[in-house]
């Protein structure tokens, strides 16, 4: 394979990525660049979430961690929302408040129905009672002193990195006047590429694909060679009771100290 030119912004942001990743990261764009050559050019010059270079934040921790790989649509809308990192709103600080969850948790409405799922995990709610006036006794218990549960969204994603989670978006941009499924479209080489190098750690990591673009995967030949666990996309309420998510994520104990 011949090689394109990446443009210079785009390759400045590889930095953020751990250094196991960078030969295979360089070679997920060159094959975006062969399957369209016009997008990563037009990409450079255009204005895209997530911003500060945080394109490939994800891959912050080493190949050799990676034990699950999660897979969303795309990057928050909003750029002090959007982090490079799977569904990590930057805007959330603090997860709990005296009536329940955050205001900010509240309104990232995946990272809420996430929260609520591993708390149904953990017994620490009822599958069938999962509003307000539920929630209040578990947040006041969160927040007491010498209590065990985590306070921030930043120990949240800690957890789930010592999990071995890489929390990816099948779109890894936001663009306004773009549809997230074109951007999906043209980062799917860059995907195959990074699958095709995880299907060769031993054991394979287990994909775990939320909502219907991350559900497109599926069906790539580099995916296939990697166990599946897929569910709904957490903003939709039914997220909450999904088993096979309880059953993924309870046992990991991700809203406590670690």
């Amino acid at each position: 394979m011949s090689d394109h030119h990446i443009p210079e912004p785009i390759l400045a942001a590889l930095d953020r990525a751990d250094a196991s990743w960078r030969p295979i990261l360089e070679a997920g764009l060159q094959a975006v660049a062969a399957a369209s050559p016009d997008y990563l050019p037009a990409l450079a010059v255009d204005d895209y979430l997530p911003t500060e270079g945080r394109i490939f934040a994800a891959f912050a921790q080493s190949l050799q961690q990676v034990r699950h790989v999660l897979v969303g649509e795309g990057p928050y809308p909003r750029a002090e929302s959007a982090t490079g990192v799977c569904f990590m709103d930057g805007a959330v600080g603090e997860l709990w408040s005296e009536t329940g969850l955050s205001k900010p948790v509240n309104r990232a409405t995946s990272l809420r129905n996430f929260m609520k799922m591993l708390l149904v995990a953990d017994g620490r709610l009822q599958p069938e009672s999962t509003g307000g006036s539920a929630l209040a006794p578990v947040a006041q218990a969160a927040r007491a002193s010498g209590s065990s549960s985590i306070q921030t969204l930043a120990q949240l994603q800690d957890n789930l990195h010592r999990h071995g989670f890489l929390l990816l978006n099948a779109a890894l941009v936001f663009r306004k006047h773009v549809a997230p499924a074109v951007d999906a479209r043209a980062w799917q080489p860059f995907l195959q590429t990074v699958l095709a190098a995880l299907a060769r750690q031993a054991p394979p990591p287990t994909l775990v694909l939320w909502g219907k673009i991350a559900e497109q995967l599926q069906r790539l030949p580099e995916a296939r060679q990697l166990p599946q666990i897929l569910a709904e996309h957490p903003y939709n309420l039914s997220f909450i009771r999904h088993k096979g998510m309880q059953e993924l994520f309870g046992p990991m104990e991700l809203l406590r100290l670690q």
